[in-house]
């Protein structure tokens, strides 16, 4: 077996959760940092809409939710399923081959109550800083922050599981004026 190591995991959504339990499973000590209150990433709804829906404004609130309330996976369960984790639960009996967001959080959050990930997870934490410790010397400094306070850690290896949904990803195109309007054609 490999030597342990201290790994943070950053993000705990579902690539956070499977990467904490896969690095656990291999004898690793594993940290994971959730800057929100629950585990599930993307698939944790929120009724709230950003008022700058380009997020243009830096000083505007950002709301980390992409779904919308009616929102299915595109995905068939079968797909969903982790190799030796099973997408079995539903509610009231339904197996629609096309679950709601709600039974997709279900499905995450009994993953991580059944492979103990919730204890390696330290919710309403956010990165705000990873650095090498020193040149050459291959571990990692992460810096967090939540209400109470901010903290450093060394770590041996950093994965990053943040997805790519809390920003969108505007076209730039060049030779168009930023203050140009959608035209009405009759």
């Amino acid at each position: 077996m490999a030597e342990s190591r201290k790994v943070a995991v950053i993000g705990a959504g579902a690539s956070g959760l499977v990467t904490s339990r896969e690095l656990q499973r291999e004898g690793h000590r594993v940290v994971v940092f959730e800057k929100s209150n629950q585990l599930g990433g993307l698939w944790v709804y929120n009724p709230r809409v950003e008022t700058d829906l380009l997020s243009l404004d830096p000083n505007r609130e950002i709301v980390h939710s992409s779904l919308y309330k009616f929102l299915r996976t595109n995905l068939p369960r079968r797909l969903m399923s982790f190799s030796d984790y099973s997408f079995d639960c539903a509610e009231n009996g339904n197996r629609l081959n096309f679950p709601e967001h709600e039974e997709v959080l279900k499905f995450l959050n009994e993953f991580a109550n059944d492979f103990a990930i919730n204890e390696l997870i330290r919710f309403n934490t956010e990165v705000v800083r990873v650095a090498p410790v020193d040149f050459g010397e291959n571990r990692w400094i992460v810096e967090s922050k939540s209400e109470e306070l901010s903290s450093e850690g060394v770590f041996d290896s950093v994965v990053i599981c943040t997805g790519h949904y809390t920003v969108p990803r505007v076209a730039n195109i060049p030779d168009c004026s930023s203050n140009w309007r959608w035209t009405k054609w009759a």
